[in-house]
């Protein structure tokens, strides 16, 4: 519908006219060498010409409105996970299959856009049943949100009721009715499965660590259940309980860690008679064990809140271990040799009262990372004798209070945004007031605000001396920092990042290799690849492109397989799929010049069957989603019934109207009636020897 729009008086319109007339009168009120009929004609289409024109020159606007039918969105949800392959008889799933298309097909021809689509929400023609979880509340999600905007008429979910992974469906809110077919064995079977096996993932090498089995029972009489953890074959222990009337028996482990690597463990659950499903009988678990913890040295004359708030940060890291030393006192919290140690903390040491003078100068000429938080009772003086990396003109004696402001430019490791606006809030800490000395190749993380006014002196800074890395805070009082926060926000995110990062950044030892191959990951699912990163550098440490990589896989039984490929840029990663459940080593060599270079690591890949754990299907929770969203719940064998009751319901299409303006000079029928009327009268005029 089209409707125009005038922005001036009509009696323009009247004016135009009467102009149009006038200058048409004036054109042919002579006599002419055409007919009396012919003047007529041209005197009108001279007449309609000259006021088509001038009211043009009006602006007149078109507004148009369109109506668009949308037909209503009808989405068949099937079920794709494992469990319903393993638990369904595949010729009834095929039948179902068969009869959900020409639904689909019977939908479309009642006016319904109807999609057929997968739990990761992709439309599919013919279902895999391939995923390794069931998220049903996440996939009808995915179709609320895919197709927000528009009129969804129903959803018809094809499904065991078997969820593993979200939040139950029954939790959720859609604003659609939800129909359900359910596919798949009710029937309670007896069953003793694993459930969980609960364990850390990293052991060091050594140290006992706890590992617990949940076994689930089902249909089980009172009776012994025994379960075994097992390593290559080798049975590490076992242990027997009796099923009694518990539906969970949990059993826990504490087998010693005395490989360094990544170890694999079986846990085997007894096959007890009638169980039809004994895959849930049997998982790995991989736990990487390592030499032992980073040591973190913490140094001091005197106990302080500083450094209860930095071991708060260590503690937090399960790959840290901390140690304190204060001169004088009876006990160090833990033995070391200093060559062992990885971080040396020296807060407000060296002191002036010579405390912690000896332990300093030990450290100081050793390669061993510091960082150095200073206070009043710091001695600047030693510090500048063994040359470390601050010196001040003069030996400050007073002190100033003053707040932190991040350097942008800082860029050995970054801080989340988040903790950026949490460590602004931070109070003052004391800091000596002089001017201070830093080398060039020190980086300031923080600089001193005083008051409001932001300076360049350094508040928190670290240096690189050959292999060596120091960081220097300034300024004590650092407990007044996590202090603040918490009573802001009830945690220590901010500062916690903060010192976690810094204390990782200075005990990391720089890598100084050439060639550099490794797995993106440690443990990768065995329906994943496994990607392989190798960077190339030269002797300048520029990367370098074009080398060939050669990488040497053996699985636990020994055999190898080969694989090469050439780095470019951007591309420098390489995939490896079809990889089984177990440990892996690789070496992965390359030529630098005329010299072979070769890294060697492990990895692990491991067999997700929590599709396996339970094929016993809910029916019920399919029936309580439908009533709870006004759908429809049909069995495999009601799919004819479903299908006639779908197809009774109307598909009523939404109406969008589109509403657009535009000027009447602006559309190119105008514009080609205009040039029509203009050469008709030229031509005609023309013709019979006119000017």
């Amino acid at each position: 519908m089209q409707r125009i729009i005038f922005e001036s008086s009509p009696f323009y319109l009247l004016l135009c006219l009467i102009l149009a007339l006038g200058l048409a009168y004036l054109l042919y009120r002579t006599t002419h060498p055409w007919t009396r009929t012919w003047n007529r004609i041209l005197f009108a289409v001279r007449t309609i010409l000259a006021f088509l024109l001038m009211f043009l020159l009006l602006g007149p606007i078109v507004r148009q409105i369109n109506n668009i039918f949308e037909s209503p969105l009808f989405v068949v949800l099937f079920d794709t996970s494992a469990s319903i392959r393993e638990a369904t008889d595949s010729t009834r799933l095929h039948a179902v299959e068969e009869q959900l298309t020409a639904l689909r097909t019977g939908l479309t021809e009642r006016g319904f856009d109807a999609r057929i689509t997968d739990l990761a929400g992709e439309e599919v023609q013919s279902p895999r049943y391939t995923a390794t979880t069931t998220d049903l509340n996440g996939a009808l999600k995915k179709i609320a949100n895919r197709y927000e905007g528009r009129k969804i008429a129903g959803v018809l979910l094809v499904s065991d009721g078997i969820y593993n992974a979200g939040a139950s469906p029954l939790y959720g809110t859609y604003n659609f009715p939800v129909h359900t077919i359910g596919v798949g064995d009710t029937l309670q079977r007896t069953d003793a499965g694993i459930k969980a096996v609960l364990y850390n993932k990293i052991a060091y090498q050594g140290n006992k660590f706890p590992l617990r089995v949940e076994v689930q029972i089902k249909n089980l009489e009172n009776q012994p259940i025994q379960v075994s953890l097992l390593q290559r074959g080798k049975v590490l222990a076992q242990e027997i309980k009796s099923s009694g009337n518990n539906s969970l028996l949990v059993y826990d482990f504490q087998p010693l860690a005395n490989e360094q690597g990544i170890q694999k463990l079986d846990v085997q659950v007894e096959v007890k008679p009638g169980e039809h499903n004994i895959r849930n009988n049997r998982a790995s678990v991989f736990v990487e064990v390592v030499e032992g913890k980073k040591k973190i040295l913490v140094i001091a004359p005197a106990p302080h809140p500083d450094i209860k708030a930095l071991r708060e940060v260590i503690d937090k890291n399960a790959n840290y271990e901390f140690i304190l030393q204060i001169p004088g006192m009876d006990r160090v919290s833990a033995p070391y040799k200093p060559e062992d140690i990885d971080l040396v903390i020296f807060h407000q040491a060296p002191d002036m009262r010579g405390k912690t003078r000896a332990l300093f100068q030990q450290f100081a000429a050793r390669p061993t990372s510091l960082l150095l938080i200073l206070g009043q009772q710091s001695d600047l003086r030693l510090l500048a004798q063994q040359n470390m990396p601050i010196r001040f003109d003069t030996q400050p004696r007073d002190y100033d209070e003053v707040t932190p402001v991040i350097n942008p430019a800082f860029s050995n490791f970054t801080i989340s945004a988040e903790a950026n606006t949490l460590i602004t809030e931070y109070p003052p800490v004391s800091v000596h007031f002089g001017k201070i000395r830093l080398p060039l190749s020190a980086t300031p993380l923080f600089q001193q605000r005083v008051g409001n006014v932001a300076t360049d002196k350094p508040l928190l800074a670290v240096d690189m001396q050959d292999n060596r890395k120091i960081g220097i805070m300034l300024g004590e009082g650092l407990w007044r920092w996590r202090l603040n926060e918490f009573d802001r926000t009830d945690n220590t995110v901010g500062f916690d990042e903060l010192f976690g990062k810094l204390i990782q950044f200075l005990s990391t030892t720089e890598d100084k290799r050439r060639f550099r191959s490794y797995p993106l990951q440690q443990e990768f699912s065995d329906t994943e690849s496994v990607v392989f990163e190798s960077q190339v550098y030269n002797d300048i440490f520029e990367p370098v492109y074009g080398n060939t990589i050669h990488i040497a896989l053996a699985d636990e039984a020994g055999k190898k397989t080969s694989y090469s490929y050439v780095t470019s840029p951007g591309n420098t990663r390489y995939q490896i799929g079809g990889l089984k459940e177990g440990v892996y080593r690789y070496t992965s060599t390359t030529t630098i010049g005329n010299k072979t270079e070769s890294v060697k690591g492990e990895f692990a890949v491991t067999a997700h069957q929590v599709e396996l754990q339970n094929l016993t299907a809910d029916f019920g929770l399919l029936k309580k989603l439908s009533e709870n969203t006004g759908g429809r719940f049909y069995s495999a064998s009601q799919a004819a019934a479903l299908e006639r009751d779908l197809l009774k319901d109307e598909a009523k299409s939404v109406i969008h109207t589109e509403e657009s303006f535009d000027f009447l000079l602006n559309l190119k029928w105008v514009f080609l009636v205009l040039v029509l009327m203009a050469s008709t009268e030229w031509f005609v005029r023309k013709y019979y020897g006119s000017y």
